[in-house]
């Protein structure tokens, strides 16, 4: 029966069970308190009150399972307080209130090595990761082949958007760039309403309303769409003519702010002249051996030496 109720409280309580878990495995040194004379580890309660500037008693009462529910905010103070991942702060917010947390977007300024390294292996398909902005923050070699040379772009204009309406390239490349644009346009608004990301967007939108009257106009139209994850792309490559790929777009893991979009060409033959292409852009763009001190101007013998 002992048993019984102590796991019923147990579950009734799981928001008060993590926060004493989170609190344990802080230093308190590390955050300025002193370390010494301490029963348990971790920071006290009324420690953790201190940073999240709330009541002791409030606190308290939160890890006792009394009080009723918290209020965002005050999840929020806390998660601050503990140190709490972006994970875990979705977590305490599903235990205290049932609900993810509002989203807030964060600018991201790069990927690591391990998901260039996947963006990489997918040639010759040309792939990109994107932010919920439609900012391009990295890219493989058949991207900069089929796409667009975005190494070539100040980080701040390698936006899709931007490349869609004021890129004669663009215009060039599709079929037909209207619906194309618009379609852009509409998953572009879902995107960036679901990061949270209003404020971010409003210069990029002033600026294009200002260069691009189709831009303006279909602005103003409120269009979105629905989910993009998956679809044909026809474009017209300045060298290669017409091609077809399967476009994917997939979130990636641990990182909601970014989505990876993979163009899959549509047959293997023009996977095969992607990749010709791919290899020949790389050995011109490759970094020739510098010759010799005093070797620069002299002739190749019969041997090339």
């Amino acid at each position: 029966m002992a048993n019984r109720m102590s796991e019923h409280l147990c579950a009734e309580n799981r928001l008060g069970t993590y926060l004493r878990d989170r609190r344990t495995k802080l230093d308190p040194a590390a955050l300025g308190f002193p370390s010494e004379r301490r029963r348990t580890l971790g920071l006290r309660r009324e420690e953790v009150a201190q940073r999240a500037n709330i009541s002791p008693t409030w606190y308290t009462w939160l890890e006792q399972g009394r009080g009723g529910a918290p209020s965002a905010d005050v999840l929020d103070r806390i998660a601050r307080a503990l140190l709490l991942t972006d994970v875990e702060r979705e977590h305490l917010f599903l235990l205290g209130l049932g609900r993810p947390p509002d989203v807030r977007y964060q600018k991201s300024e790069g990927v690591t090595p391990r998901l260039q390294r996947v963006l990489d292996a997918l040639d010759p398909s040309p792939a990109v990761i994107r932010t919920a902005i439609w900012d391009v923050v990295a890219w493989n070699r058949a991207a900069t082949v089929m796409l667009m040379d975005y190494a070539s772009l100040p980080p701040e204009q390698r936006n899709i958007l931007r490349f869609i309406f004021l890129d004669p390239r663009a215009r060039a490349a599709q079929y037909d760039w209207e619906s194309v644009a618009r379609f852009v346009l509409g998953a572009f608004r879902v995107d960036a309403a679901r990061a949270g990301a209003a404020a971010e967007v409003e210069p990029l939108v002033e600026e294009l309303c200002r260069l691009s009257p189709e831009f303006a106009a279909m602005w103003r139209d409120n269009d979105v769409r629905g989910p993009h994850g998956e679809a044909v792309k026809h474009i017209r490559h300045p060298v290669l003519g017409p091609l077809a790929f399967e476009y994917s777009a997939f979130a990636v893991d641990g990182r909601t702010d970014l989505s990876m979009v993979v163009y899959n060409p549509a047959t293997p033959a023009d996977a095969e002249r992607i990749r010709m292409l791919v290899e020949a852009h790389s050995a011109d763009t490759s970094p020739r051996p510098r010759p010799l001190p005093g070797t620069a101007d002299r002739p190749a013998g019969p041997s090339g030496a």
